[in-house]
């Protein structure tokens, strides 16, 4: 079985290593389900990467509760900067960027059609995942990015041989490089949490779509 966390902690290495001797920093573009689940990922990722966030998430319902997130992840990426910038004298903090995707609940509810009922974490969770990463995969083409990646995996139920699966086929397609996580690992997820605590950040109940919501 494939050690995601290993597979990254050798590509940093690298990517650290070439930013000391060619002043080269990779751009990632990183897209996030909500500010809780990118804060560690931003925290661990922002001295190896110039990171762009992609809040893009078309399942999430109502538009009231996407603008709701996207205005917390505006503002947790710029007070987490502020927060590295002033505690990161040990090492380099490079810039955090956001992208707003527009609101196209169709696009979801195409991409669900017919596994309305199918139970939550199965194969509709699977087409969602693809179509969000899609769209991140193709916008990263578009912008130069040498990476594009996920926060989905930080949460433990999410999972990450899944959401590596659809995104190397991505970059197949598109000519990205999809960066290996489990971001749930060395205590990623718990550390979400305490960084959620001390920006006091709004955390959501539910995932984001309907079908979510109704689960008991």
């Amino acid at each position: 079985m494939r050690n995601f966390q290993k597979e990254l902690e050798a590509l940093l290495q690298r990517t650290e290593q070439t930013a000391k001797e060619k002043g080269v920093i990779p751009r990632l573009l990183l897209h996030s389900c909500c500010a809780p689940c990118s804060s560690y990922v931003l925290e661990y990722l922002s001295g190896f990467f110039s990171v762009t966030v992609f809040y893009y998430n078309p399942n999430i319902g109502p538009q009231e509760e996407y603008e709701k997130r996207a205005k917390e992840q505006e503002r947790l990426i710029g007070a987490l900067s502020e927060k590295l910038q002033s505690d990161g004298a040990d090492r380099r903090i490079y810039p955090i960027s956001f992208i707003k995707g527009a609101y196209e609940p169709e696009i979801f509810y195409g991409a669900a059609r017919g596994l309305e009922k199918a139970p939550e974490g199965g194969e509709r969770c699977f087409r969602c995942y693809e179509l969000r990463l899609r769209r991140t995969a193709e916008l990263a083409k578009a912008g130069g990015y040498e990476y594009f990646c996920t926060t989905l995996s930080i949460s433990p139920l999410k999972k990450a041989d899944i959401l590596m699966e659809i995104g190397e086929r991505l970059s197949k397609e598109y000519g990205v490089l999809y960066l290996p996580s489990d971001f749930k690992k060395k205590d990623g997820y718990k550390r979400s949490v305490e960084l959620s605590a001390e920006f006091g950040l709004y955390r959501q109940n539910y995932c984001g779509c309907v079908f979510s919501k109704r689960e008991p």
